[in-house]
């Protein structure tokens, strides 16, 4: 047979196959009518395991895998569209309702902001990038940050998520599943790393440098160069606690990787600029706020997740994304603290608060992961 005939047999098949799904669908609606008078939940585990075994050992061997990831998608298909026909809200999707309703429409110029480190920090210059008039209090931890944001002392916190050389901020990721907390906003700052010393030292004399571990890392190359001629590199809590520290030091042999703010901040000569390896070096930073808030043009939401551990578990999560046309554009996993094998998943999803997708996607998330954490939805500065 020519292509052109296969062609025509393959759309014929596909003829039937559309109608199938068709009729299919017209009683997926009628199970999800009987399932909401019988007050049953959507998700039927044991009734899909046993059908994918069933569906499973009528298909040739070869084909079995094959057909149990058709299935798997069909059957995923079939619950999101029996969620959609539930008229009840889920108790997030109303939280979520509310919020918009009762956000002011802009976002606040002024506010107490806790940022970790010290005056010069990067998250200093990504807050006042995010706030027209802040009051910025210094803590000494990223936890700390957390902690003034929860306990009510900040109304808000700014901090660093991940960078676009150095990867994620993992600590971060793992203080959020101990912190109640919304990321109301975000932003990205360009990072120019500067070596500085005190006034009259010169490049050849250093003999240590200190800067925080990403910093560190963001300018490895320049560093190697040093290093093998016996430079001690020492990680530090912030770039500006660095700057601050060879400051306050009477050697005049240390430098600090850090901001250009830092030089006439702390009275310190310049050895070098832009050592980091990357020109379009960036560092994305949330603002994270107490209560909920959602702004007007919020289009990207933030989620954790805990799935079932189970092949196929996080398939379905994304494949719930997939039938939703909800694009996924970032997925980190960290482990769990004192659970053997077990998996966090942070997920930034792009997505207007105002459409569908989300409101779908809100309700029927929840029904399929062991543990589901809602972290904001917002806009990000640019």
């Amino acid at each position: 047979m020519s292509l052109e005939e296969l062609r025509k047999e393959i759309d014929a098949i596909d003829n039937v196959l559309v109608q199938a799904f068709v009729d299919r669908m017209e009683v997926v609606g009628r199970i999800a009518a009987a399932k909401q008078q019988s007050n049953r939940p959507v998700m039927d585990a044991a009734r899909e395991r046993a059908k994918l075994a069933d569906i499973a050992s009528k298909l040739p061997p070869e084909l079995e895998q094959y057909g149990y990831s058709l299935w798997s998608m069909l059957f995923e298909i079939s619950r999101g569209y029996q969620s959609a026909l539930d008229p009840a809200p889920s108790p997030l999707r109303l939280e979520i309702e509310r919020a918009m309703e009762t956000t002011p429409k802009l976002f606040p110029p002024a506010a107490t902001v806790a940022c970790q480190g010290t005056e010069g920090a990067y998250a200093q210059l990504a807050c006042e990038k995010v706030f027209k008039h802040p009051q910025i209090m210094y803590f000494g931890s990223f936890d700390s940050v957390f902690s003034a944001v929860e306990q009510g002392f900040c109304q808000y916190g700014v901090l660093p998520l991940e960078n676009s050389t150095a990867g994620s901020v993992t600590q971060i990721y793992d203080l959020m599943r101990e912190h109640r907390f919304k990321i109301v906003r975000a932003t990205r700052l360009k990072i120019d790393h500067n070596l500085l010393a005190r006034r009259g030292t010169r490049l050849e004399d250093v003999r240590e440098i200190y800067s925080h571990p990403q910093a560190i890392s963001q300018c490895s190359g320049f560093l190697e160069g040093l290093r093998n001629r016996g430079v001690k590199v020492v990680p530090c809590e912030n770039t500006a606690v660095a700057a601050r520290m060879v400051a306050d030091s009477d050697r005049a042999d240390t430098a600090a990787i850090c901001s250009y703010n830092c030089m006439e901040l702390y009275g310190l000569e310049r050895l070098a600029a832009d050592i980091q390896d990357q020109g379009n070096n960036h560092t994305r930073f949330i603002t994270i706020s107490k209560d909920l808030e959602i702004y007007p043009g919020a289009d990207k939401t933030s989620l954790m997740m805990v799935t079932p551990h189970r092949p196929g578990a996080l398939y379905q999560v994304l494949a719930r994304f997939y039938t939703l046309g909800i694009n996924v554009i970032k997925l980190e996993s960290r482990p769990i603290p004192g659970r053997d094998f077990e998996f966090m998943f942070y997920f930034d999803l792009e997505t207007s608060v105002y459409s569908d997708e989300f409101i779908r996607m809100i309700d029927d998330l929840d029904t399929i992961c062991d543990e589901f954490q809602y972290l904001g939805s917002y806009s990000e500065v640019i």
